[in-house]
């Protein structure tokens, strides 16, 4: 008999994305097949603390229901009554440790072999927790410290795509302390480069949070105000009246580009309540494309995968102007959704791969670059 795999499901975080983790989360765990994996929910509470709960699999029968938050209850429950554990970046000792010293605790210390993070966005998506599984040397899916942190930040983001080639739309890029010491200036400097209507975003976030479509210069104290609030960095960006296409990228060393689909928001843009509240956005698989521009599409997505030495997964997100024609790479998400309605797994789904084979081919993907990694020497002896 084949011994499971013990998989440890991070979710939660720091982030204005925590909501949106732990809907991602249930829908993984639900989907993951109890003969070949023994879960572990790893919770961390908006404040930080982490907090491990029992068998996922029973705990996830419990709270049934349609609504986000019945859905997501054993989550929440993890999160609250968890047993309180720190992360230990021991590489050759237990991965978690229990906060309490008690003989009984010591001896129940969760361990895992591989580490799936279900999170999005700051302190999960931007390579702090791949620092941390690094230098606990413990397998995890997904993309390591570079790709996540260059992929969060979209400034870096875009002067690495357009580095190497990738066609990306024109933006500014504005410091906090910039815009309060001068808003004046940083306006005109703005408005000096690009025109009407803008998108003003923070660099390093995602799922829309933050984001403002800003049709005349009225509206930019608004939007610039809102992205401060998330991030130092504020990213001024070029409105494109545009199809808004997204395509999966599989893979590690030789990673493959999924079906593109396209997304028709119900609201002006797809902002965080198309996404994730309102009702009326359109998924459309396969997008509405030529086979000429599926097939570039496919091209860049795996361009821009390899351009930030991205892993496993990412879900590359472009704009087709609308007038001319042009695709613009936009960003790459290296921790895409997991919702039931996201784009990533209905893209691998349109594919070939069902929901459940793509989690197991992620979690070989993480093994495979883990062994890989084993390969790499960390000391040096001088010839003599």
């Amino acid at each position: 008999m084949t011994k499971k795999i013990r998989l440890g499901v991070l979710f939660g975080g720091r982030s204005g994305e925590h909501e949106v983790s732990l809907t991602s989360a249930v829908a993984v765990m639900k989907a993951l097949d109890p003969a070949k994996y023994e879960l572990v929910p790893i919770g961390i509470t908006r404040e930080g603390r982490w907090r491990v709960g029992p068998r996922a699999f029973g705990l996830l029968t419990e709270a049934p229901g349609d609504d986000a938050a019945q859905r997501t209850a054993p989550l929440r429950s993890v999160l609250e009554e968890g047993r309180a554990v720190t992360p230990s970046v021991d590489p050759t000792g237990p991965k978690l440790l229990p906060l309490a010293k008690s003989p009984a605790a010591l001896k129940a210390r969760p361990e895992v072999d591989v580490i799936f993070p279900v999170l999005h966005g700051t302190f999960g998506e931007d390579g702090t927790i791949q620092g941390l599984l690094e230098l606990a040397d413990v397998p995890y899916v997904g993309a390591g410290v570079l790709a996540s942190s260059t992929g969060m930040d979209k400034d870096v983001m875009k002067r690495l795509f357009r580095d190497a080639g990738l066609p990306v739309v024109s933006w500014e890029l504005v410091l906090r302390k910039e815009w309060e010491d001068d808003p004046a200036g940083v306006r005109r400097r703005i408005e000096k480069r690009l025109r009407y209507p803008l998108f003003v975003k923070p660099a390093n976030l995602g799922s829309s949070v933050g984001i403002t479509k800003v049709h005349e210069p009225g509206e930019l104290e608004a939007g610039m105000e809102l992205a401060a609030q998330y991030d130092r960095k504020i990213l001024v960006e070029k409105a494109v009246d545009a199809q808004e296409i997204e395509c999966a990228v599989l893979g590690n060393d030789n990673p493959q580009a999924s079906v593109p689909g396209e997304i028709v928001p119900v609201n002006e843009f797809y902002d965080y309540e198309a996404k994730y509240i309102k009702e009326g956005s359109e998924l459309l698989i396969p997008a509405r494309l030529s086979p000429r521009q599926t097939k570039r599409v496919q091209e860049l997505a795996v361009r821009a995968f390899k351009a930030v030495d991205c892993a496993g997964m990412a879900r590359v997100d472009f704009l087709l102007d609308r007038k001319s024609g042009k695709i613009f790479v936009m960003e790459i998400n290296t921790i895409p959704g997991f919702t039931p309605i996201s784009m990533y797994p209905k893209l691998w789904e349109a594919s070939g791969v069902p929901y459940s084979m793509l989690l197991d081919r992620l979690i070989q993907l993480a093994l495979e670059r883990h062994r890989d990694k084993l390969r790499t020497r960390y000391d040096y002896t001088p010839l003599k």
